[in-house]
Parts: structure tokens; C-alpha cells; sequence
């Protein structure tokens, strides 16, 4: 039998409270199983805490919480029982970008003979390629591959599950591209990374770094990059602006998203000052991805 589940939710202004407020939900009673602490991509600078129960959580106590905290009320819900994976697995199906087939291993069997099978398992919730975001990012690299570009020193920057990095190692070979780099600042991120690489044979292909932006020693010996993914927020590619201009080669390509479409203006302004062209926007109806040649 599937245990009762409780979450309980709030926001509030600004990173450094909202990590104070899931330090704090740590200690109360009874104990959340697990705590989360997430920036609303809105560009408000807004915030949101989340954490998850198995017995109902003590509501004087998340009050007293957020009053300490400057947090809106907790929204406290109780789950239905569910068993999430296999609900995730019967509705991702799977996703084509161009000649890219993102797929979970239920679905292995539909991959298409054309097609370049990227295996991402439901259970890992980050960079499946459902999000407009990471199949943004797989179109623009169809886009230019179709121009004509060709195999050259590959990063994937804030990797997630590593299936920007993935589809670049599926497309070139050792000899062509060499090893492929994928770095994220999230130790969990880099670890599912290695599996999804060994999953799809790619292990000795793609090197898996824990690393800030470029800020790694082995990205700093191998760059500058002809090729680099970088599927993260506004906040952090605008910050990444100086480095991404050091780090990709001229007349290399960033492709950049998790920008709202809203943002995308003062993100190509960033980039064109350090030295970017836009080369395309491409737009879903809340998401862009811009694809930014090293002048």
C-alpha cells in the first residue's frame, strides 16, 4: 500500500531567506522526508519553498515558520496515492526534435531507424526534453547542424541530466569530437549525468564535472569551446556573459535557454556586448533559446 504524502508550500522574496526558511523546516516535527528550495522563473525574484511528509505536518508550527520568515502562509495539501513513476512514464511520451528521439526505456521500441535515440528515464525529473527549454536547445543544435556545422570541443553547462551534452556525443564520434564535457553545480545533477551517459553508451565519451559555470580546471585546460549548451535562467547567463565570451571560441556557438521570452531582450543585449551575434530566436509560447555566434 502506497503511504499518505503531505507537502507543504510557501514563497517569499530573495534566495538567501528562502534557504534560511528550508534550513529551518528541516527541524520541525514531525520531519519532512524532503525539503526544496526553488527560484520562480518569473525574473520577480521570488522564491519558493516546498517540503513533503509522510504524517500530516503541525500547521502552528509552519505558521510560526513563515511569520519568522517573512513567507506567505504554507499551503498544505495531502497527496493522492500514487505511484508517481510509472504516472510519469504512461504521459511523457516521447519527444522528436529534428533527428533527436528523447525517449524513456518504456519507449525504446518506437525509436524510429532514422532517428538518434536519447534514453532519459521518467524517474530523473530534470532535462527530460519535455520541457520547451531543453527541445529548444535540441532544435537549435538540429538548425545548425543542418548549416553545415561541424564536430569541434563540446561543453554542456549546467547539464541537468546531460542531454544536450548527449546529443552532441551521439552526433560526432571520438575522432571527430572527442570526449564532451557536462558540468553542473548540483552534485546530484552530475551524477545522474554519468548514468544517463553509461545508459546510452556514452560513459567514455562524456566527462561529468561538478562545477560552477566554467569555473573548473579541466574546462579551463581544454577550452575554449566551439560548441556550448547552456540550458539554466536569466540570472545565471547574465552572470555567465563574460566567461561564456572567454570560454567559446570565435566563431563558435552558445546556445542559451531557460529564458523567458520576456527576458530574452536584455539576454541578447548582454551577450552582443561581450561580443555575440544572434544568429536565431527561437520561441515556444512561454520559453526562448537563443543561438549566439562568437563574432
Amino acid at each position: 500500500m502506497t503511504e499518505t504524502t503531505f507537502t507543504a508550500f510557501t514563497t517569499l522574496s530573495g534566495k538567501a531567506p528562502a534557504e534560511a526558511l528550508g534550513e529551518a523546516l528541516e527541524d520541525i516535527d514531525p520531519t519532512p522526508y524532503g525539503v526544496g528550495v526553488f527560484e520562480v522563473e518569473d525574473g520577480s525574484g521570488t522564491w519558493e519553498v516546498g517540503s513533503y511528509f509522510l504524517e500530516r505536518p503541525d500547521a502552528v508550527a509552519l505558521a510560526l515558520l513563515a511569520a519568522a520568515h517573512g513567507a506567505a502562509d504554507f499551503v498544505v495539501s495531502e497527496l493522492p496515492d500514487t505511484d508517481w513513476v510509472a504516472h510519469v512514464r504512461r504521459e511523457l511520451h516521447p519527444v522528436e526534435a529534428g533527428r533527436f528521439f528523447v525517449h524513456g526505456g518504456h519507449d525504446t521500441e518506437a525509436l524510429p531507424e532514422d532517428r538518434i535515440g536519447l534514453l532519459i528515464e521518467a524517474a530523473m525529473a530534470f532535462g527530460t526534453g519535455h520541457h520547451g527549454t531543453t527541445h529548444g536547445c535540441l532544435l537549435a543544435f538540429e538548425r545548425l547542424l543542418q548549416a553545415g556545422f561541424g564536430p569541434g570541443k563540446v561543453a554542456d553547462i549546467g547539464c541537468g541530466t546531460a542531454v544536450l551534452a548527449m546529443a552532441a556525443a551521439k552526433v560526432w564520434s571520438a575522432d571527430e569530437a572527442g570526449t564532451v564535457y557536462a558540468s553542473d553545480m548540483d552534485p546530484t545533477a552530475v551524477d545522474v549525468a554519468r548514468v544517463n551517459a553509461d545508459v546510452n553508451g556514452l560513459g567514455d565519451r562524456i566527462e561529468c564535472l561538478e562545477a560552477a559555470g566554467f569555473d573548473h580546471p579541466t574546462l579551463a585546460e581544454v577550452g575554449p569551446f566551439d560548441l556550448v549548451f547552456a540550458n539554466i535562467l536569466m540570472g545565471p547567463l547574465l552572470e555567465l556573459a563574460p566567461d561564456m565570451a572567454t570560454n567559446v571560441s570565435f566563431g563558435g556557438y552558445a546556445l542559451l535557454s531557460g529564458i523567458l521570452n520576456e527576458q530574452a531582450a536584455d539576454v541578447i543585449k548582454a551577450y552582443e556586448t561581450v561580443g555575440f551575434t544572434l544568429e536565431h530566436h527561437h520561441k515556444t509560447p512561454e520559453w526562448s533559446t537563443l543561438s549566439l555566434k562568437r563574432s
